[in-house]
């Protein structure tokens, strides 16, 4: 397939610039599993023929000065993670893993995928989801109280609020797709630490990472404007790793993987309580 579509631009037919075929419509075209797509698309990045081709980025046929891999820009999470947790729903056995603050992000990205299932337009076997969040009990270094005005315990609820809310939808959608016939484990555990980062993990074959990066912002708590420290997680930029990208993609893949089951079989406790 890829020599097909390497042919395809050298000859003209697809012109600098152009869009080749999504990753369905080669799916459909060569009958082969996306898999096989995305290494085709590796091969044909290596050889300085197309940019692009994440799920966040279309590929397009590169300039002909173009040299080795050109890197995909990283993308804000809430225009990133949808579109590549509705592709990662396109396999027989859906794995997401993924570590948070609060699954905000989460759940937004899971809204059409399992809107789909609920349609039956797509028909995964099973559907594994694991969520690592902080502790209630935790004492978080964000959010935090950033003067006065506000204190931290009553910031503190404040995200717990929030953490159980969007905990508590997660395993509603899931409960709702059972009935589709699938397979469904979501579990979340809770960690005794503040994530610094986020990080979700696709079927295994995809690490998609971001920064919290920790700014002064205003909420209402209590019914109060406050002043607190605080993340908008979805407004941090998400760096894409894919397995077949790349000896240093795949190695932050598989790294990725192992540091995620690391922490679940160690540190995680299974004593979340969505309720405050």
């Amino acid at each position: 397939m890829a020599d097909a579509l390497a042919e395809r631009i050298r000859s003209g037919r697809l012109k600098e610039g152009e869009r080749i075929p999504t990753q369905g419509q080669l799916v459909e075209e060569f009958k082969v599993e996306r898999r096989t797509v995305r290494q085709a698309q590796a091969l044909l990045r290596q050889a300085g023929l197309i940019t692009g081709g994440g799920k966040g980025a279309p590929a397009r046929v590169a300039s002909p000065h173009a040299q080795g891999v050109v890197p995909e820009e990283p993308q804000e999470t809430v225009a990133v993670l949808g579109p590549r947790v509705i592709e990662a729903f396109e396999v027989q056995d859906v794995r997401i893993d993924a570590i948070c603050l609060t699954t905000e992000t989460l759940n937004q990205a899971l809204a059409e995928p399992l809107r789909r299932v609920q349609a039956r337009q797509i028909t995964p076997q099973s559907v594994r989801i694991r969520v690592l969040v902080p502790a209630r009990s935790l004492s978080l270094a964000f959010p935090r109280p950033a003067e006065d005005s506000v204190t931290e315990d009553a910031v503190h609820e404040h995200w717990l609020t929030l953490r159980n809310r969007y905990g508590s939808e997660l395993l509603k959608r899931a409960r709702e797709i059972t009935s589709r016939g699938i397979d469904v484990d979501v579990t979340l555990r809770t960690l005794p630490v503040t994530p610094i980062a986020k990080l979700y993990l696709l079927n295994g074959s995809e690490a998609l990472f971001a920064f919290y990066n920790v700014t002064r912002r205003e909420e209402q708590i209590a019914g109060t404007p406050s002043a607190i420290y605080d993340t908008l997680g979805a407004e941090s930029m998400l760096f894409p790793f894919e397995l077949h990208a790349g000896r240093r993609d795949e190695a932050f893949v598989q790294q990725s993987q192992a540091w995620f089951d690391s922490l679940w079989g160690t540190l995680a406790e299974d004593n979340i309580e969505l309720s405050s």
